[in-house]
């Protein structure tokens, strides 16, 4: 089985600034996704709900998409490298690539991912505050990116939070500590 994800976000300090709260709600969702999608087996994985065609499988490698894609485009400004350049077609555009991934392959692509968006936040952060304007077409500030990912996960969140019920009974909105 592959390694566990990390589910237990630290805890802000009492006074937060507005970044260490931004960043803490946004590490706090990413841990919500990893609970409900964590520590299931292919078929659990690769499980239907229908009518919809979505499952946890192609929840985490949209998401591992949407954090590097974003990453990417709105916090370096360079193109999105390695796994993608080799994955056609892209999770955003047919989230079937991801149906012969073992849940191996889809924990570690999403953890590294994240592993990337956390360095390529604390560069970008070093260097002032929410206040920047990104590096996307349209400009935007950071603090519209770091909502923007919070509230992707939130929506993916909130379907993988069904799934997960339907496929073991797991409930909550936070792992046990």
């Amino acid at each position: 089985m592959a390694e566990p994800l990390d589910t237990m976000p630290p805890h802000p300090p009492l006074e937060p600034t507005e970044v260490e709260m931004a960043l803490f709600g946004l590490n706090r969702a990413r841990a919500q996704f990893a609970w409900k999608v964590g520590g299931l087996d292919a078929a659990a994985l690769h499980r239907r709900f229908p009518p919809s065609d979505m499952t946890l499988a192609r929840l985490i490698k949209h998401l591992a998409w949407v954090e590097d894609w974003r990453t990417a485009s709105f916090l370096t400004g360079k193109p999105v490298g390695a796994p993608w350049d080799t994955v056609a077609p892209l999770p955003d555009d047919d989230w079937s690539c991801a149906d012969g991934d073992s849940p191996a392959e889809l924990y570690e692509l999403w953890r590294g991912a994240v592993a990337r968006s956390r360095a390529a936040w604390d560069a970008v952060l070093a260097d002032g505050g929410l206040d920047q304007v990104s590096h996307f077409k349209t400009p935007v500030n950071l603090r519209w990116v770091i909502v923007d990912m919070h509230e992707e996960y939130a929506r993916h969140t909130g379907h993988a939070d069904l799934f997960r019920e339907a496929i073991d009974g797991l409930v909550g909105e936070d792992p046990p500590a």
